[in-house]
């Protein structure tokens, strides 16, 4: 094994956006062994690094969904950026459904500044319908979504685009099944985004050229590796290109139906350091295969 690529939410983070001590010192022993690891993430590369600032690991960085390829030292290695004109057709329509969005670029995490006005309106909602809803899980949801670092407020989806800067990932983000649906069917048919999810409440746009298994792909043949020597780890939507592309793969206990399905087995949970115990497998594979 030579590459490890890990997502991040629901997989090497645990429930409180942690990484566990365990998972930690997984990752640096594969590292030990020469393995390069590789976080694949729908985050921004900016909003990863401060995620790790409390550790002494240090990797590359596949962010926005595979739009973008950082090095260990924070040097942009590869990018995939939307083109401008579907970028604001994305954003008058979400703007238009009253959608809470972020848009991804090389400096911030784009956002409207009534975007938590707009998901505190849709869990009112929500609790009016439905008063059994479970509203301090939808509650968690949001706030874990406002936890990243980088957000820059804007009035309005013009000012993004006015900008000229280059946008890599839109997110989209409602409680509202049906709203969602609508917007998962509004972007479906585009031939030219790759539309994935990351999340219950969330759909994500990025060029049809980016991906995490494409940016896995790139960064395999950078380092002249062949793809069977490569593994992911992941457990949403948004990860299966790179465990449909990677030698080996693990999906997490708490993964999603589809990702379980296309994975070679199903590793521990988040909270229960489930990357740590995908690593030392593949590692003590790897020792029976090739033994020193």
């Amino acid at each position: 094994m030579k590459i490890i690529a890990i997502d991040l939410d629901g997989t090497l983070l645990n429930h409180n956006s942690e990484i566990s001590k365990e998972n930690a010192d997984a990752i640096k022993e594969a590292q030990g062994h020469g393995v390069e690891v590789v976080v694949a993430t729908g985050r921004a590369e900016f909003d990863v690094r401060q995620v790790f600032s409390k550790t002494d690991i240090n990797t590359w960085v596949i962010g926005a969904n595979g739009a973008t390829i950082h090095t260990p030292e924070r040097k942009l290695f590869d990018s995939v950026p939307l083109p401008p004109n579907h970028a604001e057709d994305i954003l008058e329509w979400l703007e238009r459904k009253e959608f809470y969005y972020e848009v991804f670029s090389d400096e911030a995490i784009l956002t409207p500044e009534n975007g938590r006005r707009l998901l505190e309106i849709e869990l009112d909602r929500l609790k009016t319908a439905n008063p059994q809803t479970d509203m301090k899980t939808l509650y968690h949801s949001m706030e874990k979504q406002f936890g990243q670092t980088g957000f820059a407020h804007v009035k309005t989806y013009q000012e993004i685009i006015q900008s000229k800067e280059r946008l890599y990932n839109i997110l989209a983000f409602s409680f509202d099944e049906e709203k969602r649906a609508e917007g998962w069917r509004r972007f479906e048919g585009m031939e030219e985004l790759t539309l994935v999810s990351s999340g219950l409440h969330n759909f994500e746009l990025e060029h049809k050229e980016a991906s995490k298994g494409l940016a896995l792909q790139k960064l395999a043949r950078h380092f002249g590796i062949e793809m069977e020597d490569t593994a992911a780890i992941g457990d949403s939507p948004n990860d299966l290109s790179m465990i449909q592309m990677a030698g080996k793969s693990a999906a997490m206990a708490n993964g999603r139906d589809p990702v379980i399905e296309a994975s070679d087995f199903i590793t521990k949970s988040n909270d229960d350091h489930g990357v740590a115990y995908a690593i030392h497998r593949w590692l003590k594979e790897d020792s029976s295969t090739h033994p020193a």
